[in-house]
Order: C-alpha cells, then sequence, then structure tokens
C-alpha cells in the first residue's frame, strides 16, 4: 500500500523534471500533494442538454465529437474547431492555437465540456472550456478546484494526480480518537482529503479544510509540548544562588528606576536560574520596554555566582548596541565583558564574564568554561540548527546552561501560545518615563514637498537628527516595485535637497567597516540625514534622533513600522514619525492611520494579524518561524480548541504515535 510519505517521483507521469517544478510548490511528497489544498473553485455542477443552453451560462454539456478540424481567422490566427453533439443539438467548442488538442480528442469521442456559453460571431460556441474524455468527472460536472500553479504545472495537471491518488490504495487511516472527532465536531481525515479537493458542496469543503487546519494546529502543539518535555528532562550546567546583596549591588548600577513589568521579569528570570532545571525562557518587549537591562540582571546574577554568559545577536548593529549599553553599565565592577563578530581577530583565548556577538560566537574557538547563561536575541531570526549548536557547544549532552530568548517584536497571543509554547513568557508592557511619546502623521503624496521644507527646518532649529528609510537598496524594474524608492536614488536626491545638511547613506550591502563609519559619523552628529533600508529597525539607538520618515510605508507590516518608529523618542527631544504611502486604497489608508492612534507594538501585531496575516508580523518571512499551510492564525477557537486536544493526547500517551505517524507522512 502506498505511504502518504513516498516520493512525489514515485507517482504516474511524475519524474525528475516535474519533482524539480513541484518542490517550487513545496511538494516533495504524496503528503504535500494531498495537503496543497485549492484556494477557489469554479462552479460546473450544472449540466445541461445543447438544446436549452443559455447565453453567459456557465454549464457542463457531455456529448459525442462529430467534428474536429483547425480553422484560420481572417487575421492569419489558427483555431480548433469542434463541433459536439447530443440528442438535443449541437454546439461548437472553440479553442485557440491549441493544436495539440486535436491529437486528445477525435471524431467519435464522448466528452464532457465545461464552460461558459457565449457568442462567437452569429453562433452560440463554448470558448476553451475544461473537457474530460470518457466523462470521468474530474474537470467537469463538480465544483472544479483551482490551485496554486507554477511552470509547467497547471491546476488541471494536479487534479489528475490527485486523483489517481486518492483512486488508488493510499494509506489514510484515521489517528485521531473518535471521541475527539466527535467532541470536536471533526469529520475522519479520509473524509476531509476527498472534501478538499473534490468536494460535493462549499460547505464540505469548509469541512474538510477545518479538519486539516485542526491537523496543522495539532501537530504544532504537539511539537512545541515534545519540545517542553524533552527539556524539562535536562539538567542546568549550574544552578545560580541569589542573595539580597547581589541583588542591591545591582540596583546601584542603575540610574533609573525599572518598570513593572522589568521588576517582575527579572524575578521570573532569578526564579528559573536556581532551579535544576535549565531555563528555557521568552522575554517579549516593546520596542525601548527595557529588554536589555533584564538581560543585563540575569548577567548579573550569572556573574556574581562565578560564571560566564554569552550574548548573540542576529547583527553586528544590534551586537554592538549591547555591548556598549552592558559595558557602560557594568564599568564600575571588575567584570570583563567582550564583543566578539567575524571581523574579531586573536580571541581564540579571551577569558571573559560576558561575551557578546554575533553568530561569530559558534564558530570562533573561544574560551567557554563556565558558561551557566546563554542570552539569544531577536531569537527568530537565528535558524533553529544555530541556536542549538551554540547552546551544545558551551553545554553538553545531559547538562545545559540556562537559555535566555529576547524579542522585541510584539508577538501575537495565539502566535506565541502555538509556536513558542516550550517557553515560559516573561512580557515587559510599559515603557520607562523618560521615553518620548512620538507624534505620528500619514503624508499623501502632495504633502510630500512640504514634509521635505518640515524636516528641514525642523533639523535646523532644534539641531535633531533624522532617519529616512526606503525599503528597497536600489529602485527596482519589476512591476510591483517601480513606484518603491529606493535608499540609493534618495540619498542621491536628498544631496541635492538639502544642501546645508550632511546626509549620509547606511545599507545592508556595505562592508562592516563602511557601516560603522557612517553609524560613528549619525551618533557624533557629523550626518543630519541618514538614509537608511530597514537595517536600522533594531540596535541603533542615537538620543539626538528626533525625526523617522519612512518611505513606501506600505510595504511594511505595522509591527516593523513600529520598531522603525522606535529608533526616534530616546532622547529629550520632541519626536516625530512621518509614514510616507503612494498608495490610494482604503485598506491600507486605514491599517496605517492605526500608528497614528497606539503607541502599543502588542496592539499593532494584533492589528496586522488581523488585517495582513502573520507573514506580515515580521516585516518579512523569517527563519524559524512558523508558515501554516491550511490553518490560519486569526482562527483562535481552533488554535485553542487544538491545544486542549493535545494537552489530552499528552495525558492519554497516544501523542507519541500520532506525531511519529504525522511526522513520517511529511
Amino acid at each position: 500500500m502506498q505511504q502518504l510519505s513516498d516520493s512525489i517521483e514515485t507517482l504516474n507521469f511524475v519524474g525528475p523534471s516535474y519533482a524539480k517544478k513541484l518542490e517550487k510548490l513545496g511538494i516533495t511528497s504524496i503528503n504535500h500533494l494531498l495537503h496543497h489544498i485549492p484556494f477557489r473553485f469554479i462552479d460546473f455542477r450544472k449540466t445541461a442538454n445543447i438544446s436549452s443552453l443559455q447565453i453567459d451560462e456557465i454549464v457542463t454539456i457531455k456529448g459525442e465529437v462529430t467534428e474536429a478540424k483547425n480553422q484560420y481567422t481572417r487575421n492569419g490566427k489558427k483555431l480548433q474547431l469542434f463541433t459536439l453533439a447530443d440528442k438535443t443539438g449541437k454546439i461548437e467548442v472553440v479553442w485557440f492555437n491549441q493544436p495539440f488538442i486535436l491529437n486528445s480528442i477525435k471524431v467519435g469521442y464522448n466528452i464532457s465540456v465545461a464552460g461558459q456559453v457565449v457568442w462567437f460571431g452569429r453562433k452560440k460556441v463554448i470558448i476553451s472550456p475544461e473537457y474530460e474524455i470518457n466523462t470521468q468527472g474530474v474537470h467537469t460536472g463538480r465544483l472544479l478546484p483551482i490551485y496554486h500553479e507554477t511552470a509547467g504545472i497547471s491546476s488541471k495537471w494536479l487534479r489528475r494526480r490527485i486523483a489517481e491518488v486518492l483512486e488508488s490504495q493510499i494509506d489514510l487511516s484515521e489517528f485521531l480518537p473518535e471521541e475527539i472527532l466527535q467532541r470536536e465536531k471533526l469529520i475522519g481525515f479520509r473524509q476531509a482529503i476527498m472534501n478538499v479537493h473534490f468536494p460535493q458542496s462549499e460547505q464540505a469543503f469548509e469541512l474538510g479544510k477545518k479538519r486539516l487546519a485542526f491537523n496543522e494546529l495539532l501537530l504544532m502543539h504537539l511539537a512545541t509540548m515534545h519540545r517542553k518535555k524533552d527539556w524539562e528532562n535536562l539538567q542546568a550546567s549550574y544552578t545560580l544562588k541569589l542573595s539580597k546583596k547581589i541583588l542591591k549591588e545591582f540596583f546601584s548600577l542603575l540610574s533609573f528606576k525599572l518598570t513593572t513589568s522589568q521588576d517582575t521579569a527579572i524575578g521570573q528570570i532569578i526564579d528559573d536560574l536556581a532551579k535544576p532545571t535549565p531555563m528555557n525562557r521568552l522575554l517579549e518587549g516593546d520596542v525601548g520596554s527595557g529588554k536589555t537591562v533584564v538581560a543585563a540582571a540575569a548577567a548579573f546574577v550569572s556573574f556574581a555566582n562565578g560564571y560566564q554568559t554569552i550574548i548573540m545577536a542576529p547583527t553586528q548593529i544590534l551586537a554592538q548596541q549591547h555591548y556598549n549599553t552592558i559595558k557602560d553599565l557594568f564599568e564600575p565592577l571588575d567584570l570583563t565583558v567582550t564583543l566578539i563578530t567575524s571581523q574579531s581577530k586573536g580571541n581564540s583565548l579571551t577569558k571573559s564574564d560576558i561575551f557578546i556577538g554575533t553568530h561569530a560566537l559558534i564558530h570562533q574557538k573561544l574560551n567557554f568554561d563556565n558558561v551557566s547563561l546563554v542570552v539569544i536575541d531577536e531569537q527568530h531570526r537565528f535558524g533553529v540548527e544555530q541556536r542549538n549548536h551554540l547552546v551544545k557547544k558551551v553545554g553538553g549532552k545531559t547538562k545545559v546552561p540556562h537559555v535566555l530568548t529576547m524579542t522585541a517584536t510584539p508577538i501575537p497571543r495565539t502566535v506565541a501560545m502555538s509556536f513558542y509554547g516550550d517557553l515560559d513568557l516573561s512580557v515587559l508592557k510599559e515603557l520607562p518615563k523618560e521615553r518620548q511619546k512620538i507624534t505620528t502623521w500619514l503624508v499623501p503624496p502632495e504633502k510630500r514637498d512640504g514634509a521635505y521644507a518640515w524636516i528641514g527646518e525642523q533639523i535646523n532649529k532644534e539641531q535633531i537628527q533624522a532617519y529616512v528609510v526606503c525599503p528597497l537598496i536600489e529602485e527596482s524594474d519589476a512591476e510591483t516595485l517601480q513606484s518603491v524608492r529606493g535608499a540609493k536614488a534618495e540619498y542621491e536626491k536628498l544631496q541635492n535637497l538639502y544642501k546645508d545638511l550632511r546626509v549620509g547613506l547606511l545599507h545592508g550591502k556595505q562592508t562592516i567597516k563602511q557601516k560603522n563609519a557612517v553609524l560613528d559619523k549619525f551618533k557624533a552628529h557629523e550626518i543630519d540625514i541618514l538614509v537608511t533600508t530597514p537595517v536600522v529597525e533594531v540596535g541603533i539607538d542615537v538620543a539626538n534622533a528626533a525625526i523617522m520618515m519612512i518611505e513606501a510605508a506600505d510595504r511594511f507590516g505595522l509591527a516593523q513600522l513600529h520598531q522603525l518608529r522606535g529608533r526616534v523618542g530616546r532622547g529629550s527631544k520632541k519626536s516625530y514619525c512621518l509614514v510616507m504611502t503612494e498608495s490610494d486604497t482604503q485598506k491600507t489608508l486605514d491599517r496605517l492611520a492605526a500608528l497614528k492612534k497606539t503607541m502599543s507594538g502588542f496592539e499593532l501585531a494584533e492589528l496586522d494579524l488581523a488585517m495582513r496575516g502573520p507573514g506580515e508580523i515580521f516585516g518579512t518571512r523569517q527563519s524559524g518561524f512558523p508558515e501554516l499551510k491550511i490553518a490560519t492564525w486569526q482562527d483562535t477557537d481552533l488554535i485553542i480548541r487544538s491545544r486542549n486536544v493535545a494537552g489530552d493526547l499528552l495525558k492519554l500517551g497516544s501523542h507519541d504515535t500520532i506525531t511519529k505517524k504525522e511526522t513520517h507522512k511529511s
């Protein structure tokens, strides 16, 4: 019996060439093929006799081919003209420039065609319909599924392959207990697969899709629960103790009062560090909420116990920022902080209390002899293997360091519940009192010139600095990006526009040395306007920067726009964010207007999830972030119900069988 886990190449008519094309659609196994569900349907359920056909009617008819020929039009185009007859009459069926059809459909064949009846000259005809020979009912006479396609792979080709699989002896056995199916009002697995591809009604499709979405979420929950269970079986490399004296010494280093959320998070982390089971906690905080200080508190506890801490960030800019902040904070102490990047040399024998760096921490030979704590910032930007590699490098098979992961991207509750269910969660909700409220304006095209003039006046009058963020480095020839401003072109334009101001350029293709030189100049107030790509999204802290202009803002998710906005408002000067868009669609304008109404990244993340979907939470698709194929993150009810079922299966002990079976399928 064929299995869902079998390679797609085991199917008829799927050789290496087709397999390569299918891979572009994410299809490498039979399981992937059956879970490649349609995104819309054409209703060809209505059938009729030829004599009763009406103009504009969408219908399926059956008959015998009585004539088949090529015919040329006056302008030289070639038609394939067929005459189809049933007991009630005849009608012509026309294709344009598809001579191969004459090899497929012959006089005397009984065929079924589905399409729209139209006038062609003075005749009623059906043009370029779906068809099939011997009236098999795969492409006609039904709700016709339309799939996402790629070059060389049509919906018709996919329908035929899926139908063949479902007609074969494929193992689609049920894996959920009958009790759960009844309680959750779910149809069986085999029926669900049939319903999504060849439904009898729209309602049947929705029932099938709901079951497959439930499966997808259930497996995600089971995977996180397995990870949590596996982690709880590990032993911490070191159990850290804390006295009131140690905590008092840390607080004495601070020149500001911690927020309530910071106090709570530090307490949760300290409790974790004292346990024999290693900490596995996610610290989620809005832009400027003070996550680095919380991480520094954990690092101080590690140092006070005589152990080392590693802090890994995804970019050199962010690593440098953490290094500066933590080095300044611990300056009064006899504590060594070392920055490690791909540019670092000669650090193989470095002895340090705190190592801060990029992924270079994984690859370089460093003196990690007693690491008790690993902090991973913006952890969704690292691959799972990179994170695991670092933890294993400083730990062992059964003993691992305490792990604190951080993100400045507010994560909607449903996403955190599902994908980060194996992590304990700490959330920083308030902003420090000294943070400025940022005035946000949505600027239409007709006010662009006025905005430029205002920015120049503010820079000269208030002696402040500004960011201008563009989504691309260079302008694109792609049709969908032709109106999107590139950083290089904007840099040249602003140099000509602001003759009396110093304009700088920062983007991802510059070398580390070039980036640092530009940032150093900006921090030293040797650049008035920094034109940049979203590379400044995290890690840049320039107190004198008080204006943020974001070009083509409709290209960004709300959470990313909020993070960019968070680069200003860090000093004492009144700060502004100018949101620029050429779009005039009401949906886009309403979405961007949300930035004016709230400074809460959590509210904006939830709104973006509802309006644009999870792919926009991080602005662009990030390594390690979950992509749902069938379920949606907006379906809170199904997420909660599938999580509860996962918990039930865990208690029943049947989760291992289901996970192994379903993982094997994919």
